[in-house]
């Protein structure tokens, strides 16, 4: 993983809502599911970005696009 960098997002009220119970529930920090979500965009849309390479497996081993809401949701 590259060097981390600070930027700025606005998220709605139950995403904050539902992304705090997901570090909650998991202790993963919410930045990091952030992180993973934009890897997800990024991956889905790589044919719009010449020149990029394709992003690797996320931590448990699977490709972005084998990845379910439900897995994502489940600790």
């Amino acid at each position: 993983m590259g060097k981390k960098v600070t930027t700025t997002v606005y998220i709605t009220e139950d995403q904050q809502r539902a992304l705090r119970l997901l570090h909650d529930r998991s202790k993963v920090p919410v930045a990091e599911y952030i992180r993973q979500g934009i890897d997800l965009i990024l991956n889905k849309y790589q044919d719009l970005l010449p020149g990029q390479m394709e992003f690797g497996a996320l931590p448990n081993g699977q490709k972005p696009d084998a990845l379910t809401i439900e897995e994502l949701r489940t600790p």
